[in-house]
Formats: structure tokens, sequence, C-alpha cells
């Protein structure tokens, strides 16, 4: 275990959202205190306290939480049903294991992988996926195992289909790394994990392909980078993470892809990181990151 996760032992996260009303807040933290634990940092968000929706992330600590887990999950049932509330419990030592899929583009993929080697990123990375064999050597210099699924012409059931079976119980969610391949809908139903894209511009703009030589053409004096939860619709999922650096006339397409390329990994990683440790709340079509 390596040492940061070794600092979040018998730490546990907890994710509450639902309908806002009076008394969760006593009843969350006092289920937390009657099961002995004690309670790091708090979180929480209300868009409407007249009949909004509530959010909050708990972090809080347990002496043998492993064993406890599952008596503090069947007492937040008691406590929490009565409020038509969801909530999800999870052991903050326990990396989340996460896929990369890739393609020929290098940047936000060995981004990643470093970035994870330093102990930045709390995960496993049991595989890297890319549909091209140029990045084949780097990935195995971190360590992590390299696949190579093809994926060529208007028909990707087949690469989906080997993806899958690579995937299937292996991994926790899957991360889009510059992966430049349409996921279908099927896929996305079959895999039943969360699936992370980057995409090469501030969304809504530009959306789909070429998004650097759009941008040149329409003269933007800012370019930058998305990352979101992937949906059965094109660069539409729930926004995680964005930014943006400054552009003029002088730069060209390559300039701007060049520049971007910087952003892309700083959102992703950012996404990557937020969504590793339990701090993204899915709402619809938007996000609340705490």
């Amino acid at each position: 275990m390596s040492q940061h996760l070794e600092s979040r032992r018998d730490q546990a996260c907890l994710i509450v959202h639902g309908p806002d009303q009076a008394g969760l807040v006593s009843a969350i933290t006092q289920t937390i205190l009657r099961n002995e634990g004690n309670i790091i940092t708090l979180d929480q968000y209300s868009d409407d306290a007249n009949g909004g929706n509530f959010f909050q992330r708990v972090v809080f600590h347990r002496a043998d939480l492993s064993a406890a887990l599952p008596d503090i999950d069947a007492d937040l049932g008691k406590a929490l049903g009565p409020f038509g509330m969801t909530w999800q419990l999870t052991d903050q030592s326990i990396p989340k294991r996460m896929a990369i899929l890739a393609s020929t583009s290098d940047h936000c993929l060995l981004d990643l992988l470093w970035r994870h080697r330093r102990g930045e990123l709390q995960v496993t990375v049991p595989m890297v996926i890319s549909n091209h064999t140029n990045t084949a050597e780097d990935v195995r210099t971190f360590g992590v195992p390299f696949f190579h699924v093809p994926s060529q012409g208007p028909d990707k059931s087949a690469a989906e289909a080997r993806i899958l079976e690579l995937l299937k119980g292996n991994v926790d969610f899957v991360v889009l790394a510059r992966y430049m391949q349409i996921i279908s809908e099927d896929f996305l139903e079959k895999i039943g994990v969360p699936v992370i894209n980057i995409h090469h511009s501030f969304l809504p703009a530009f959306i789909g392909a070429a998004p650097y030589r759009k941008a040149k053409e329409r003269g933007v004096k800012l370019i930058g980078a998305t990352s979101h939860y992937v949906t059965a619709d094109l660069d539409e999922g729930p926004i995680i993470e964005q930014d943006v650096t400054r552009v003029d006339h002088r730069h060209s397409a390559a300039d701007l892809q060049a520049r971007g390329a910087l952003v892309e990994r700083e959102v992703l990683s950012r996404a990557v990181r937020w969504h590793s440790e339990d701090r993204v709340i899915r709402h619809g079509n938007h996000t609340i990151v705490f």
C-alpha cells in the first residue's frame, strides 16, 4: 500500500444526495457518531432550500473500518431510507481500478501514467488498450499491460467486443485519453462503469472532430479542454472539469493544438483524481464536485 493510501486507512467516504429536507444533516452525522466514526471533512450543497436537491460528501475515520462497513451501511439504510436519499459508502484506502483507452496521441496517456507513478492519482492501472501500437513500449516502461485492439472502418462491433472482454469485471472506471473512436451506446450499457473523456475544446464550443482547426477558423481568443462523463450523445455528457488558455491571431492551428495539449493534460488529471476520490456526484446532466 502506498504512503498516501496508508494515510487513508480506516477512512470512509460517504456520498449522499436526494431531496433536501429538514433533519438530514443530523441524521447523517448521528449515524456516523453512533457507529464510532469521527468526521474529518464534511461538504454539502443544496440547490434550493425550499424543495431542492441536497448533496453531501463526508469523510470519517473509524477503527477497523473494513469489518464495520456492512453494519454502517445497514444503519445508513435505516436512517436515510425515510428521507428517500441515495448514498454510497466506500473505503478510501482501496484504490479504484482505472483502465485507459488511447490512440496515437500520447500526451494525456503518459501524463496519467506518470502522475500515477508519482502517487498523485490513487488508482491502480490494470491495463492500457489502444487501437495503435506506437505507445506500447512507453506504456510498458510503467509496468502496465498494453493491449492492441485495432478499430478500423465503420463497424466497430468486433473491436468493442474485444475491449469489453478485457475490461469486464476488471475495472471500476475507464478513461478515454484521446481515444479517437466514438463509443457506442451498446458498449456503454455493457461496460457498466463510468467512462471519462477529455475533449480538446471548451464545450459546448466545437463539438466533434478537429476543434483546433475550427477554433482557428473562428478566430477565438481562448481555447480550452473539457473532461466529461461519456453518454450516448457525443460530447454532451456531464462536465467534470474545464480550463482555458489565451491565444491570438498569430497562433496557427498547430500552435493551438500544442498549447491545448497542456490544458488537456491538466483538466483530465484533475477529473480523474476527483472521480477516484469520490468527489463527483452526477445529477442529471450536471455534476457537483466537492
